[in-house]
């Protein structure tokens, strides 16, 4: 028997008394929280210990699910309320097929009908709930925790004027004041707490919030003194994590500016002359005309100035300060390369970050002495182990020698360095910065001045000057998850709206870690997180002037939020582009949640996804191995020691030839799912008929659906992974060319290129294969050319002392061919300004539709065809703009032979006497590359070499 809803709340009384059985026999035939207590003698911290897990899901007002159970259990959800436990029956109701389709991972799950009303349901979701599950005899057969996210959703964002319409959130300074508004709709009291620019609290210490129920939005009005204020978030709220109320202080997830080390949230405009550079709203941001004439190229803000010796200041290195230069290293480069036709710089994370102490007097550097170092570190950890070190036994070094010299003491065959290295990395100031703390304030260990303003200044500074420079901005975003969550110190969301915001396994409720291990994946499936980041990027955009955005983890997402998100930012900048990584992958994996972003699901889109089959084609195969090869680093042309040991390696590695091929061809058009490769008895063969592993190679739709690369700051960099793989004899010179040709592939591919620094001077991390937190030693990049820093010390341990033996094997049998000279570098990033200015010097290279790909591009030789016309080591590719619609007025086509065989090849062509070569490739720095010729015989190119033919 059912009660009506308002005759669920069971007296106090009844409840204190625990004992007493005079409670209605009505209440007890619905097995009221009362004879719930009686029969065993439980109070609410009881039941809460009984909880075996948070495999309940409420989803709207009236309905929850949990996993299917015994048939003679009766269910009640309980309020555990401080003063009393209210109980309600919950009766056995099919789950509509709306909600199957909204929750699929849900789809098993029994459903039970909630009798509340929307505003009784709000009631509750303040306190902490349970459902109890009891038997005939009354008896607890179980305890469960209730998962609230979706029916906060349900509640507070279906109607209009909900939570979900608000544009204020945060702060926003107006002609009456300022604002503070902050969603929290399960919290039982808010609070605003104010302090000084010294951070001490104001003369009026605080606010308190009132709660707008119809939002969940907590706010309060302010008088015009608080323009600059710092301020802080006071919060009561159940915590799951703890099982109790707690009052919590935290900074406002909606933060514009920051003090130093993110404590303290201020109010700031951002349209206000006091937080932008001089001339900010009069700069030129440079345009393109089509998606496909984007090319990336990826920086990190600390690696591009901080091995930089031509700095006017010292102080700039790996700073904000350090892109506005006017004659560095790093700027003399950015400088070549827009001249060639580069035309994107990519940041690496600018958010604020949780990992990177803000105060340089607090941050290790790798300039600073070795006195400096320890008065930092045991300042923070007196009981580090460097604590304790005299350096005077390092190498005779005193202390007052820098770091960086006692690190290139070394003997760059030992593990000395990467012991330093691991040491310091908590204490230094390096961090990728994938670890988002604050995600629409930028970071402040970046600038000179992280305090409030001048971080803001000093970022849009930076920008303005990359325009300046002729690029647009590239900003890396971190959505799918946060540093910390729950009590945490550096946790915000998880602290205002507990559980909401991250996404929980679906049984133990414990927030899913699968983007990053020490992180929390966060929720875009849930309509605030999904604002939240659709609100932030637009304040990127719209207010720091950033270009286009790149997605980590973007399959953790979903479409419908990518989507969203793009439209909102297209509202304030028609022509931004959305990239990210659409790895399928984890507890979201193939839908199982949502319909990701994923690489197979945003095809047409036009959101641009990472290609694995050109990378893997092109470099082999996994990581850290020398157990297969890619066609980039000898695959059947140069094999090693390991694919020529037995008959049956060989064989597999001429079917590991073909498909690689294969997968090349269907990179080098855009990743096409719908490129008719080969057509067998009439029958077209396309691009998602071409394996790659259980999927299908081709998956784009859209040209500008693909983000072509063979480097980037995952993973080895592609000079160290070829040097894993390479056969031990091939020299310097070949090395240099194979790398390159490595790159040309990227480069002269449909889709767009994406680059990464300092890969055209062979960059090398000393074989790491995570630099994500391991300081300057193993991240620099020497823009004077002479280095490329690959032999500097085994990598940390941590991440490859498995691969230590295998490092020294290699580094042993190369005999010092895998060692280039400034000659080579210089000589290599000579040719990558070619081939940049070669694919900006037609269109051809930039097609804008599928159609015209598969109109004008064709591969001359392929493996179904005759061995004769198809020599090993080929790799023929022709662009026809006489097919279709003309999209270049100046040339009839092009075509391009990539030679990845160690001996000049000549392919047959009657009509190879009507093309040049190009004439960038005329004019090249690379005499072997010019030997190449177009005649009655057909086409001659050189071995390793990748060879751009025109037909005017």
């Amino acid at each position: 028997m059912k009660k009506h809803p308002r005759s669920l709340f069971i007296y106090a009384s009844c409840f204190a008394a625990l004992l007493l059985t005079a409670c209605s026999e009505q209440s007890k035939k619905s097995y009221s929280p009362t004879a719930v207590a009686e029969a065993n003698s439980l109070v609410p911290a009881e039941l809460v210990a009984q909880a075996s897990d948070s495999s309940v899901h409420w989803l709207t007002p009236n309905l929850l699910v949990m996993p299917k159970a015994n048939q003679q259990v009766d269910y009640q959800l309980l309020n555990l309320a401080k003063a009393d436990i209210a109980a309600l029956d919950l009766l056995a109701v099919n789950l509509p097929d709306y909600l199957m389709k909204k929750f699929p991972h849900l789809a098993d799950f029994k459903a039970y009908k909630v009798e509340l009303l929307p505003s009784q349901a709000k009631a509750w979701l303040k306190q902490s709930l349970v459902v109890v599950g009891l038997a005939q005899s009354k008896q607890i057969q179980d305890v469960h925790f209730v998962q609230t996210g979706a029916v906060l959703d349900a509640l507070y964002t279906k109607g209009e004027n909900d939570a979900n319409e608000e544009t204020n959130l945060g702060t926003k300074i107006t002609e009456n004041g300022v604002s503070f508004k902050l969603w929290a709709p399960t919290a039982q009291k808010v609070k605003l707490l104010l302090f000084n620019d010294d951070l001490s609290p104001s003369s009026t210490a605080s606010l308190t919030m009132l709660e707008d129920t119809k939002s969940g939005i907590w706010s309060v009005v302010g008088d015009s003194s608080l323009d600059g204020a710092y301020y802080q978030y006071q919060v009561t709220v159940y915590h799951p994590q703890s099982k109790q109320i707690e009052t919590l202080i935290t900074t406002d997830p909606y933060s514009l500016s920051l003090s130093v080390n993110s404590q303290y949230s201020q109010v700031v405009d951002l349209n206000d002359a006091s937080t932008q550079p001089l001339n900010w709203q009069n700069q030129t941001v440079p345009k393109v005309a089509n998606i496909e004439d984007n090319i990336f190229y990826e920086t990190h803000i600390r690696d591009f100035s901080s091995d930089d010796n031509a700095l006017s200041n010292n102080k700039f290195r790996g700073k904000y300060k350090a892109f506005s230069e006017q004659n560095s290293s790093g700027i003399r480069h950015l400088k070549a390369l827009k001249k060639a036709g580069l035309n994107n710089i990519h940041l690496l994370p600018t958010y604020d970050l949780a990992s990177i102490n803000e105060d340089d007097s607090q941050s290790v550097d790798i300039n600073d002495t070795l006195a400096q170092v320890k008065v930092k570190v045991c300042d923070i950890a007196p009981t580090s182990d460097i604590c304790s070190t005299d350096f005077s036994y390092l190498n005779d070094f005193s202390e007052e020698q820098s770091l960086k010299s006692l690190l290139a003491s070394f003997d760059a065959s030992s593990a000395q360095a990467q012991k330093m290295v691991s040491e310091l990395r908590q204490f230094d100031n390096f961090n990728w910065g994938y670890d988002p703390f604050h995600y629409t304030v930028p970071e402040g260990s970046y600038a000179l001045s992280p305090k409030g303003k001048s971080r803001l200044v000093e970022f849009r500074e930076m920008v303005q000057s990359i325009h300046r420079l002729g690029f647009r901005v590239i900003m890396d975003v971190v959505y799918n998850h946060t540093y910390q969550f729950g009590l945490k110190e550096k946790s915000v969301l998880d602290k205002i709206v507990p559980h909401y915001y991250h996404r929980l396994n679906i049984i133990t409720g414990e927030v899913e870690q699968s983007t990053c291990y020490t992180c929390g994946n966060t929720a875009t499936e849930r309509v605030m997180m999904a604002k939240l980041m659709s609100d932030s990027l637009v304040t990127w955009a719209r207010d720091y002037k950033i270009d286009g955005f790149r997605f980590d983890l973007m399959g953790h997402q979903t479409k419908s939020a990518m989507l969203a998100a793009r439209e909102a930012v297209r509202a304030v900048d028609a022509d931004t582009y959305f990239y990210g990584e659409g790895w399928n992958f984890g507890e979201v994996a193939n839908n199982t949640r949502f319909v990701q972003a994923s690489q197979l699901e945003l095809g047409g889109s036009e959101i641009g996804t990472y290609s694995d089959r050109l990378r893997d084609a092109v470099r082999g195969g996994g990581n850290n191995t020398r157990d297969s090869q890619g066609l980039g680093n000898g695959l059947l042309m140069q094999p090693n020691e390991r694919q020529t040991q037995n008959i049956s390696a060989q064989k597999n590695n001429l079917q590991a030839y073909h498909l690689h091929m294969d997968q090349l061809r269907i990179g080098l058009t855009g990743n096409l799912s719908n490129f008719p490769l080969y057509f067998i008895e009439g029958k077209a063969i396309l691009g998602k008929d071409i394996p790659y592993g259980d999927q299908p190679t081709g998956y784009a739709l859209d040209p500008a659906d693909t983000i072509n690369y063979v480097s980037k700051h995952d993973n080895q960099t592609l000079w160290d992974n070829s040097q894993y793989r390479l056969a031990f004899d091939v020299s310097t010179a070949d090395r240099v060319r194979m790398h390159l040709q490595s790159l040309s592939f990227v480069l002269y591919a449909q889709g767009i290129p994406f680059l990464h620094m300092g890969s055209e001077f062979m960059r090398s991390k000393s074989f790491l294969r995570d630099s994500y937190d391991y300081g300057d030693w193993f991240n620099r990049v020497d823009f004077t050319q002479h280095k490329n820093y690959y032999h500097v010390g085994l990598p940390p341990s941590d991440k490859d002392q498995e691969n230590w033996p295998l490092i020294n094997q290699v580094r042993k049998g190369h005999q010092g061919r895998d060692q280039v000279s400034a000659q080579d570098i210089s000589f290599s990033a000579n040719i990558f300004e070619e081939m940049i200015a070669l694919r900006m010097s037609s269109p051809l290279f930039r097609l804008t539709t599928a159609e015209d790909i598969i109109a004008k591009v064709s591969f001359l030789n392929l493996s179904q065809h005759s061995v004769a016309n198809h020599p090993l080591g080929l790799l023929v590719m022709k662009i026809d703009d006489t097919l279709g619609q003309r999209v270049d007025a100046n040339v009839e086509g092009l075509l391009v032979i990539f030679n990845t065989s160690t001996k000049a090849q000549t392919f047959a062509y009657p009509q190879a006497k009507d093309y040049q070569l190009h004439p960038i490739q005329q004019n090249s720095v690379d005499g072997v590359l010019k030997q190449s010729k177009a005649d009655e015989k057909g086409f001659t190119v050189p071995a390793l070499s990748s060879v751009v033919f025109v037909k005017y």
